[in-house]
């Protein structure tokens, strides 16, 4: 046998070499091959899943998802400041009806969040009375003298002439002056039931009404009504005046404050679609990019 030369060329025999899988070793290792039966990926086409019809769904649905989303918040937060601008209005014109002149019951009608709480004049005659049970007035339990006044345009005005305390009785309420009469009080939108401490009960005696609105209203006089009421700023004799009462859903309300709310969750459900749409991406870069290694076990099944 011949001795051992370090100088002769190794001969490197054919079949599966040895894979060097040492951290520590020196020298580069090599990655196993491509598990037998699947074809070797690159890095390059690892994002080519995004054309895979699966993806293409998810793609379609982000797209559609985010800008619904942003409209939805957009919109709601409009309502939030549309109520605060209504709030504002209100207050400035029940700041302004203080000091402003009674106007003709023609020019403030229909009536409206800014026209309610404004002072207006009516002439006319008055003629059926009813009475308005179970209201309160600085912490007393009374009602309302509610008069019908006939104006000439052929309509009636109801008109609360006063409250007077205890249970209704139409003997307690005054007679309405007779004549051609001229009012001057505070204009009020159609009650609603719920609102201001207004009952919805039915079934009270003849000549009550549990709200003063045209609704409640129309089955009990046989006139033509406006839909308003106005209450006056001096009751008649023997009876308080009633104070003209808050206008109903002005802005900063609970209803304002879900708008606000309803806003921030929509930019949520916005921002958690752009979130999961990166997590889902991020994880089928990262089997891609370990299948393109042949490091996904065998039994797993291929992604379409």
């Amino acid at each position: 046998m011949a001795p051992y030369c370090p100088l002769w060329p190794t001969i490197v025999r054919p079949g599966p070499q040895p894979v060097d899988n040492f951290p520590s070793s020196p020298f580069p290792t090599r990655a196993p091959p491509p598990a037998p039966g699947r074809a070797p990926r690159t890095v390059e086409g690892v994002y080519r899943f995004l054309l895979t019809p699966r993806w293409w769904g998810i793609n379609v649905f982000v797209l559609l998802a985010i800008p619904f989303c942003v409209f939805m918040g957009s919109w709601q937060l409009s309502r939030f400041e549309a109520r605060v601008d209504e709030h504002r209005d209100a207050k400035a014109a029940a700041t302004t009806a203080r000091g402003e002149a009674a106007r003709p019951l023609a020019e403030l009608l229909p009536v409206t969040k800014a026209t309610a709480g404004r002072q207006t004049t009516a002439t006319g005659r008055y003629g059926k009375q009813l009475l308005v049970p179970d209201r309160e007035l600085d912490g007393r339990r009374g009602f309302y003298v509610l008069t019908l006044l006939r104006t000439d345009a052929g309509k009636a005005l109801p008109v609360v002439r006063g409250w007077l305390p205890g249970d209704a009785d139409a003997a307690k309420a005054p007679a309405p002056p007779s004549g051609e009469v001229t009012v001057t009080g505070t204009l009020q939108a159609s009650e609603t039931p719920g609102d201001n401490g207004v009952s919805a009960r039915g079934g009270l005696p003849a000549g009550q009404t549990a709200a003063i609105s045209t609704a409640s209203l129309v089955n009990l006089v046989p006139d033509e009504l406006y839909d308003a009421w106005v209450t006056l700023d001096r009751a008649d004799a023997g009876m308080t005046a009633v104070p003209a009462a808050r206008t109903a859903d002005t802005g900063l309300d609970l209803k304002a404050f879900q708008n606000l709310g309803y806003t921030g969750e929509w930019f949520v459900f916005a921002g958690f679609v752009v979130f999961m749409w990166f997590r889902l991406l991020r994880r089928e870069v990262e089997f891609q990019r370990d299948a393109a290694l042949g490091l996904v076990p065998e039994d797993e099944p291929a992604r379409v």
